[in-house]
């Protein structure tokens, strides 16, 4: 009697393992397929935060939950700006940054990728919109001195972030291709017209 009734259970978590396993799978896939539309995900995700806002607007409430998702995505922002191989914590062997002219250039790489800042920002505004239809979570709070607090807390992480980037010399933004504009080949340039 030992194989009773033990079988039931069992087949109906495998199945259920199984389906979620084949959820994440395509979830994984469309993930992947939008990695190179940057543009069209940073739209979507601008379109999300449009509605967390209206939503937050709307109900007048969940300003615990607003400022906390601004602390998260200021923490998600350090990391995007950041280099890899930090300076000043990391010690010195291996890639670094070039600090003076003659230093060999180095690409930034950035802590925090792009995909995974967007993809984390997105997630957070997704789990925020969930929150707002849970009153637990819509503490009363005087909202004015909350966002003064978050925009003295952005004014000096920015302001620090910004003497890291002066003190080492780097900029986390790719300004496009540079372009080679050297001399032009003397034949093109000397030629005499035909007229």
């Amino acid at each position: 009697m030992e194989g009773v009734g033990g079988d039931g259970p069992s087949a109906a978590a495998t199945a259920l393992n199984q389906r979620r396993h084949e959820l994440s799978k395509l979830f994984q896939y469309y993930l992947d397929k939008s990695t190179p539309h940057a543009l069209y995900r940073w739209i979507g995700s601008g379109f999300l935060v449009f509605l967390y806002a209206l939503r937050v607007y709307y109900l007048q409430g969940f300003y615990i939950v607003s400022y906390g998702l601004g602390i998260y995505i200021l923490n998600l922002l350090i990391g995007f700006l950041s280099p890899l191989v930090d300076p000043e914590l990391e010690p010195r062997d291996g890639p670094m940054l070039p600090t003076k002219g003659s230093d060999e250039f180095k690409p930034f790489i950035r802590r925090l990728p792009e995909f995974k800042f967007w993809y984390a920002i997105t997630k957070a505004f997704c789990v925020a919109f969930v929150m707002t239809f849970f009153s637990m979570f819509d503490v009363p709070v005087f909202w004015p001195i909350l966002l003064c607090y978050w925009l003295v807390l952005f004014v000096l992480t920015m302001k620090r972030q910004i003497m890291h980037m002066m003190k080492y010399k780097y900029i986390p933004f790719n300004l496009g291709k540079q372009k080679y504009g050297g001399k032009r080949p003397a034949s093109s340039a000397s030629s005499p017209r035909a007229d």
